[in-house]
């Protein structure tokens, strides 16, 4: 391995961590001297004290490795100490051999991030990481809740109950009250058929046929059982819903001259929109508008919830990123290209657990069959490149929109498709006019 010694040193003022489930390492620059290497514990105490003692030998920047969710406490509490905290990815230190102990590691990390070797990863506004860490707990609720609706299906059909064949969605609210009243003790497939919703499909006697079985008192019980953890799992996702809608209420009160009282503009194709797992209120375009300064929500395929996920997981100050190309790399969602010899070896895009990715990639799919610009994009490039690569590409020019739109706060005007037509078809058409010209050719209309 080449050494370091000669390369200039960028950061004179730097530490390093190496953070552990009992103790951290900490190791402060040496000039004249070897590096210093102090071992601390875990406790609040210890964070304290850390951050005193960087202060009296004059420490600005402090580099951790992101490993779990143990450097959470130290970089809050150096943070709120005045240190800038830079967090790098594992990724970055992975291929170093030799490396084993907390003491080395924490001096090779000091080493690199003082001669300008590390790159510090993205995190968002720090008034928005309340809201995002309810936000990942209630879509861990939401998953938490699948289970006992999958339990209760199964019971179901142990009793030879077709539920799933009556209504369309079980947990609505014609199935719900079905299963609450064969908990309750009902039986007649008629009373049962007549909770029916006015809006479902079937009449009452499909429905009742429907709800004939054989009423084993095995598969009751986990009926019931199942029942309960369903109703459990959504009194705590709606007792987060209350949290979450107090947290948005002292995020930025009164920004970019929104009223919190004011009633929240839905466009006119999101208006009869309705999704199962959305917060009730309709309070959240309201809210992300205030914080944005725009609507993100006006776009196609981009609903409420997929909306708040994308804020709250890449922040509102662009200008972290210098262009949409480097912030749709951050993302994943552009090609990752290993060139040797001026050869392409590899351009898939980059394996990552980014939320905002898989918020985007979400968006994508939902307007596969829409009849707008974005769902005829994707169908034009799925009949070149494959269903599965389109929709990243789709997914791709999603955010390429929503970045614009959050840096220069520019509200989203859709384009219509007898609009884009007719572009793309002139594009066409001056592209086909210079090959022909490259070729030796004229292009001439039939």
């Amino acid at each position: 391995m080449r050494s370091t010694a000669s390369l200039p040193i960028l950061r004179p003022h730097a530490a390093s961590a190496d953070i552990g489930a009992h103790e951290i390492y900490v190791c402060l620059p040496g000039a004249d001297h070897p590096q210093l290497v102090r071992t601390l514990g875990v406790s609040t105490a210890d964070l304290h004290a850390l951050a005193d003692w960087l202060k009296e030998h004059h420490i600005e920047t402090v580099v951790m490795e992101s490993t779990g969710v143990s450097w959470i406490p130290l970089f809050e509490t150096l943070e709120a100490a005045g240190f800038r905290c830079c967090l790098v990815s594992a990724r970055s230190l992975r291929r170093i051999p030799g490396r084993k102990s907390g003491v080395l590691d924490c001096q090779w990390i000091q080493t690199l991030h003082t001669r300008g070797l590390l790159k510090a990863s993205f995190r968002p506004n720090a008034d928005l990481i309340a809201l995002r860490s309810l936000l990942r707990h209630r879509a861990q609720l939401i998953e938490h809740r699948s289970p006992p609706i999958l339990h209760m299906q199964q019971a179901l059909i142990h009793m030879n109950i077709r539920l799933d064949q009556a209504v369309s969605n079980p947990t609505g609210d014609t199935g719900l009250r079905i299963i609450r009243a064969i908990v309750a003790g009902e039986r007649d497939p008629h009373k049962l058929a007549a909770l029916r919703d006015y809006r479902c499909k079937k009449d009452e006697d499909a429905i009742a046929q429907a709800l004939t079985g054989t009423w084993r008192a095995e598969h009751l019980f986990v009926l019931k059982q199942s029942l309960e953890l369903y109703d459990f799992s959504t009194r705590q996702i709606e007792a987060g819903d209350a949290e979450i809608e107090r947290v948005y209420g002292t995020v930025r009160p009164g920004e970019n001259g929104c009223d919190d009282d004011a009633p929240a503009s839905v466009p006119e194709h999101k208006r009869k929109s309705h999704s199962k797992n959305a917060p009730k209120g309709g309070a959240i375009r309201k809210h992300l508008k205030r914080i944005c300064g725009v609507d993100v929500t006006a776009m196609r395929g981009r609903s409420e919830v997929l909306a708040q996920e994308i804020v709250m997981e890449t922040g509102t100050d662009m200008t972290k990123f210098p262009n949409e190309k480097h912030f749709c790399s951050w993302l994943g969602l552009a090609p990752k290209n290993d060139i040797s010899g001026g050869k392409v070896l590899r351009s898939a895009t980059l394996k990552t657990r980014n939320r905002a990715r898989q918020a985007f990639r979400k968006a994508a799919a939902s307007v596969m069959r829409s009849d707008c610009v974005f769902g005829v994009f994707y169908r034009r490039m799925k009949a070149r490149i494959g269903p599965a690569q389109a929709a990243v590409v789709t997914a791709h020019l999603m955010a390429r929109v929503y970045y614009r739109m959050v840096k220069d706060k520019v509200e989203y005007q859709p384009l219509r498709v007898e609009e884009y037509e007719p572009r793309y078809r002139q594009q066409q058409v001056c592209y086909l006019q210079k090959k022909a010209a490259r070729l030796g050719f004229q292009l001439t209309p039939a």
